[in-house]
């Protein structure tokens, strides 16, 4: 049983390592600053949030049993796979969006959060960059109703598959035009403007899939082909794994230097 994912990891490095070389967004070492940092996240976070939404799923089910009629579940687990997959997707990252933008907007989060912004070099392994109370607390937020709701089995394990590719693709170093599905998918340059140090892309671009929701709810960054000037925070993030686990609980871990948060929707 490949508990900490090294199959998976391997798997993905053979796939984005030579895609970020052919269609490099920015010239940027294979092992750049940071590298053992995420390998560290990718493998002992990966662990912990398996047991988290282990721990999430078995609550939701039983509750589900409780509160939820028989009949609804029968009737959601007995669609067509590729339509809870897509009913998957859709609420999923309307949960996503709302706790990033929960994440951003209320200072004691964004500690937090902002361990994954502390990433100067964007990559697909950036994308397991983030602290253990951050991601537990957006997959409880997105994925609970998704077990509360009773979708199969075999469209979660789609689902998941389709999200963590995604995952890994936008926040890789690639340069892809997505021409008229930037609206409908969310691209690497969409989420690459989400990260960038730049006073125009902060508190935008929150979702994780589906980039309507941002313009839905007015925080969408059109962009067009630019390119970030630099990823990362203005504060300094300790360099070690231990220390930005540690960062968002001691006192001396101060609020990063970010506009005040807008109070547009």
């Amino acid at each position: 049983m490949d508990i900490f994912g090294i199959k998976a990891l391997l798997i993905c490095g053979l796939i984005f390592i030579p895609f970020e070389h052919l269609f490099a967004e920015r010239p940027q070492k294979i092992f750049r600053k940071g590298l053992a940092v995420d390998l560290i996240y990718l493998l002992f976070n990966g662990f912990i949030i398996k047991v988290a939404i282990a721990i999430m799923a078995a609550g939701a089910l039983g509750a589900a049993a409780i509160l939820v009629p028989q009949s609804i579940t029968q009737a959601v687990s007995g669609q067509p796979v590729w339509l809870q997959v897509a009913e998957i997707i859709l609420i999923a990252d309307i949960g996503v969006y709302w706790a990033h933008r929960a994440f951003h907007k209320i200072p004691a989060l964004w500690k937090f959060h902002a361990i994954h912004h502390g990433i100067e070099d964007l990559d697909w392994l950036g994308a397991f960059h983030n602290h253990p109370v951050d991601a537990i607390v957006t997959k409880a937020i997105s994925l609970t109703p998704i077990f509360f709701l009773g979708f199969s089995e075999a469209s979660i394990a789609v689902f998941s598959i389709i999200y963590l590719g995604h995952t890994l693709l936008v926040h890789s170093n690639v340069r892809i035009p997505f021409g008229p599905l930037k609206w409908l998918i969310a691209s690497p340059q969409f989420h690459r403007w989400h990260h960038a140090n730049q006073r125009e892309a902060y508190d935008k671009n929150f979702a994780g899939q589906l980039p309507f929701l941002d313009v839905m709810f007015g925080t969408y960054n059109v962009t067009g082909d630019k390119v970030p000037e630099k990823y990362g925070v203005d504060d300094p993030i300790p360099s070690t794994y231990f220390g930005q686990i540690a960062y968002p609980l001691l006192p001396r871990g101060k609020p990063l230097n970010r506009p005040a948060p807008s109070t547009e929707a």
